[in-house]
């Protein structure tokens, strides 16, 4: 690639590092999701139809049409979002939904100051340190993965989990953030005695909030509690969504698992399907999950001052070491998607 070509490259890439503030704020103010239900409209209509200023909605506009994200018919200067876009942009219950990511780049971008610090220190950037929109933003980028997988694919791949959890099993969500997996399996199985768990005070608040909002506050418990020591025993399926290459000391959280778990309880291990491997591999889940990794995940691991940083791109190899150290004896990748790999650890 010559100096011009990779010039063009990095000019891209910066376009897109900024345009993903004009997506959080479409997001937020309900710009895609008028265009999709109301479109086509004019700069005018939109600001009206979502309670904003004509002027600056027109900008917004201008850079969403230079990024292909939104067309403009110049006849009657309306714009519209094309139909393929909507699932991307506007549906947060579609499976490919993807804005909700962009409300992160608040908390991303507001830790620069931290991280040049800790890049030089070698120490590491606390979660809590982050502002409340990376449970959120994070929390919104998974979700519509787990809403169409986690009940229909994931759990059905994991040998004898749903008949348990039809009959009244028990569940742990380490790690569960905002409490979105929690509330699914809740949701999904009346009968289980559902627990959320995540050491981030604010991310335990906002899932107890959305449980009361769901009237799924009388059976589900959100508890503020760290991997290796969160309360109960005799679970039948313990759950980690893309939180085990996070923890400064992931064998004692595994430890604890192998310890809280019923003998013939399951640990589904949900993590990122990439691995070091993938590092040269230049494919957009790749290279968004080694930049998450560098600004988010490592410093978030290193923070716990555990004797692990792992890295949201261990892969496999890794985390059936970390499951082996443990105690655990049994190890099957049970299904995946593009972005996650899902583990079946047993006892």
């Amino acid at each position: 690639m010559s100096a011009h070509d990779f010039h063009q490259r990095v000019i891209t890439d910066a376009g897109a590092a900024v345009r993903g503030l004009t997506v959080a704020l479409g997001e937020r103010l309900g710009l895609y999701r008028a265009l999709a239900s109301e479109g086509p409209l004019t700069a005018g209509r939109l600001a009206e139809k979502t309670g904003t200023n004509e002027r600056y909605v027109e900008e917004w506009l201008h850079a969403q049409l230079s990024a292909g994200y939104v067309e403009r018919h110049p006849s009657s200067l309306t714009y519209t979002l094309p139909a393929d876009h909507v699932e991307v942009l506007a549906d947060p219950k579609a499976v490919t939904y993807a804005a909700g990511f962009f409300t992160a780049l608040k908390a991303l971008y507001a830790t620069e100051d931290l991280l040049v610090e800790a890049y030089r220190t070698g120490d590491g950037v606390g979660w809590a340190e982050h502002d409340a929109a990376l449970d959120t933003g994070m929390g919104s980028f998974f979700q519509p993965t787990y809403e169409h997988k986690l009940v229909p694919d994931w759990l059905p791949s994991l040998h004898g989990v749903t008949e348990k959890l039809r009959n009244g099993g028990t569940v742990a969500d380490v790690g569960c953030g905002v409490g979105h997996t929690t509330l699914l399996i809740a949701k999904a199985f009346p009968n289980a005695t559902v627990h959320g768990f995540d050491y981030s005070e604010e991310a335990i608040s906002i899932a107890r909030q959305l449980a009361e909002e769901a009237d799924l506050s009388d059976r589900v418990v959100f508890e503020v509690a760290s991997a290796d020591d969160y309360p109960g025993s005799g679970y039948d399926l313990v759950c980690f969504f893309n939180a085990l290459h996070d923890m400064g000391d992931p064998v004692a959280a595994a430890q604890h698992v192998h310890k809280s778990l019923d003998a013939d309880g399951t640990w589904m291990l949900v993590e990122s399907n990439v691995s070091p491997q993938d590092v040269d591999a230049q494919t957009p889940a790749a290279r968004m999950f080694m930049a998450l990794s560098a600004v988010m995940c490592l410093p978030v691991a290193v923070a716990q001052r555990g004797p692990h940083a792992l890295g949201n791109h261990s892969g496999e190899k890794a985390f059936r070491a970390i499951a082996e150290e443990a105690g655990f004896t049994r190890w099957r990748r049970a299904t995946e998607t593009p972005v996650n790999a899902v583990y079946e650890v047993r006892p």
